[in-house]
Protein backbone atom coordinates (compact mmCIF):
# COMPACT_ATOMS: atom_id res chain seq x y z
CA UNK A 1 0.00 0.00 0.00
CA UNK A 2 1.24 3.34 -0.51
CA UNK A 3 2.57 5.90 1.88
CA UNK A 4 -0.96 7.84 2.04
CA UNK A 5 -3.21 5.07 1.85
CA UNK A 6 -1.51 3.55 5.31
CA UNK A 7 -1.08 7.23 6.48
CA UNK A 8 -4.96 7.70 5.65
CA UNK A 9 -5.99 5.16 7.31
CA UNK A 10 -3.97 5.12 10.44
CA UNK A 11 -5.29 8.87 11.36
CA UNK A 12 -8.96 7.04 11.03
CA UNK A 13 -7.95 4.99 13.35
CA UNK A 14 -6.45 7.35 15.52
CA UNK A 15 -8.69 9.66 15.86
CA UNK A 16 -11.83 7.31 15.76
CA UNK A 17 -10.27 5.43 19.04
CA UNK A 18 -9.45 8.31 20.60
CA UNK A 19 -12.92 9.71 20.18
CA UNK A 20 -14.28 6.59 21.94
CA UNK A 21 -12.21 8.12 24.95
CA UNK A 22 -13.80 11.43 24.31
CA UNK A 23 -17.21 9.93 24.06
CA UNK A 24 -16.68 7.92 27.20
CA UNK A 25 -15.47 10.98 29.45
CA UNK A 26 -16.77 14.16 27.66
CA UNK A 27 -20.27 12.88 26.62
CA UNK A 28 -21.23 10.65 29.68
CA UNK A 29 -21.24 7.58 27.02
CA UNK A 30 -20.74 3.85 28.04
CA UNK A 31 -17.68 2.41 29.01
CA UNK A 32 -18.05 -0.19 26.54
CA UNK A 33 -16.97 2.73 24.00
CA UNK A 34 -13.63 2.33 25.41
CA UNK A 35 -13.31 -1.41 23.95
CA UNK A 36 -13.83 -0.71 20.20
CA UNK A 37 -11.23 2.70 21.16
CA UNK A 38 -8.71 0.07 22.52
CA UNK A 39 -9.10 -2.09 19.06
CA UNK A 40 -8.98 0.90 16.93
CA UNK A 41 -5.58 2.12 18.57
CA UNK A 42 -4.13 -1.34 18.46
CA UNK A 43 -4.78 -0.94 14.57
CA UNK A 44 -3.51 2.71 14.19
CA UNK A 45 -0.03 1.52 15.61
CA UNK A 46 0.14 -1.75 13.58
CA UNK A 47 -0.58 0.12 10.16
CA UNK A 48 1.97 3.14 11.54
CA UNK A 49 4.39 0.43 11.17
CA UNK A 50 3.60 -0.23 7.15
CA UNK A 51 4.84 2.71 6.33
CA UNK A 52 8.10 2.11 3.91
CA UNK A 53 11.05 4.50 5.95
CA UNK A 54 14.21 3.98 7.50
CA UNK A 55 13.50 5.37 10.64
CA UNK A 56 9.98 5.30 12.94
CA UNK A 57 10.62 8.85 13.97
CA UNK A 58 10.58 10.03 10.43
CA UNK A 59 7.19 8.11 9.98
CA UNK A 60 5.80 9.49 13.04
CA UNK A 61 6.63 13.04 12.32
CA UNK A 62 5.14 12.93 8.40
CA UNK A 63 1.94 11.30 9.77
CA UNK A 64 1.90 14.09 11.63
CA UNK A 65 0.70 15.97 8.85
CA UNK A 66 -1.83 14.18 7.55
CA UNK A 67 -3.35 13.16 11.18
CA UNK A 68 -3.99 17.18 11.20
CA UNK A 69 -5.67 17.01 7.98
CA UNK A 70 -7.54 14.13 9.16
CA UNK A 71 -8.46 15.51 12.69
CA UNK A 72 -10.39 18.32 11.18
CA UNK A 73 -11.82 16.28 8.65
CA UNK A 74 -13.21 14.44 11.46
CA UNK A 75 -14.59 17.90 12.94
CA UNK A 76 -16.37 18.53 9.48
CA UNK A 77 -17.92 15.11 9.17
CA UNK A 78 -18.24 13.77 12.54
CA UNK A 79 -19.10 16.46 14.31
CA UNK A 80 -20.58 18.80 12.27
CA UNK A 81 -18.53 21.50 12.62
CA UNK A 82 -16.98 22.80 9.01
CA UNK A 83 -13.37 24.09 9.53
CA UNK A 84 -12.60 28.12 9.17
CA UNK A 85 -10.04 29.28 6.40
CA UNK A 86 -7.45 28.87 9.54
CA UNK A 87 -7.63 25.51 10.31
CA UNK A 88 -7.19 24.66 6.50
CA UNK A 89 -4.06 26.90 5.68
CA UNK A 90 -2.52 25.43 9.19
CA UNK A 91 -3.04 21.93 7.86
CA UNK A 92 -2.10 22.66 4.37
CA UNK A 93 1.59 23.83 5.45
CA UNK A 94 1.74 20.87 7.66
CA UNK A 95 0.55 18.70 5.26
CA UNK A 96 3.72 20.54 2.85
CA UNK A 97 5.84 19.80 5.97
CA UNK A 98 4.45 15.82 5.91
CA UNK A 99 5.63 15.44 2.70
CA UNK A 100 8.79 17.17 2.90
CA UNK A 101 10.00 15.34 5.77
CA UNK A 102 8.64 11.70 3.38
CA UNK A 103 9.96 12.71 0.37
CA UNK A 104 12.81 14.75 0.54
CA UNK A 105 15.78 13.53 -0.94
CA UNK A 106 18.51 11.71 1.60
CA UNK A 107 22.32 12.11 0.85
CA UNK A 108 24.73 10.11 2.81
CA UNK A 109 25.24 11.01 6.74
CA UNK A 110 28.48 13.10 7.36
Amino acid sequence: MNALVLYSLAALAEIAGCFSFWAWLRLDRTPLWIVPGIASLIAFAWLLTRIDADFAGRAYAAYGGVYIAASLAWLWIAEGQRPDRWDVTGAAICLVGAALILLGPRGTAS
